[in-house]
Formats: C-alpha cells, structure tokens, sequence
C-alpha cells in the first residue's frame, strides 16, 4: 500500500510540476501574455484580466500542490 502511494504522489508531483511550468509560461511578461496569444483582440473577446487572474490562481494551487507532494515524498521515502 506505501509503494501505491508512493508511486501515485509522484504522478501527481510530475503532473503539477508540467501544469506549473504551462502556467509560468502563459503568463504575461512585458507583452500581453495569454491575450497577446489570440492576436491581440483576446483583451476584448477574452477578457484579459479575468483570464490572467484566474491563471496566476491556477499556477498558485499547482505550486502548493507540488510543494505539498515533495514534502510527502520526502516523508515517504525514508524508510
């Protein structure tokens, strides 16, 4: 039952981690970020503040979610 957790603690460690990286990357820097991703006009169909809130609250839950499984890996892998 330990090696299930385990192994299921690292899926979700490697899945937030590329869910995390996705995010960092969708952000905006000194462009438009994730409007500048639909020409432009994604600040009026999209709704870029909105969208660029919601994403810094995803890539936010992913981070404690990472943080969270490399604690419990660290626990589960002392034996």
């Amino acid at each position: 039952m330990r090696d299930f957790i385990m192994y299921l603690t690292i899926i979700v460690n490697i899945l937030s981690l590329f869910g995390m990286v996705a995010g960092v990357l969708m952000h905006s820097g000194r462009g438009g970020g994730l409007s500048d991703m639909f020409g432009g006009a994604g600040s009026t169909a999209l709704g870029s503040t909105a969208a660029e809130r919601n994403l810094t609250r995803i890539t936010t839950v992913l981070g404690i979610v990472w943080i969270g499984t490399v604690v419990a890996l660290s626990f589960l892998l002392v034996r």
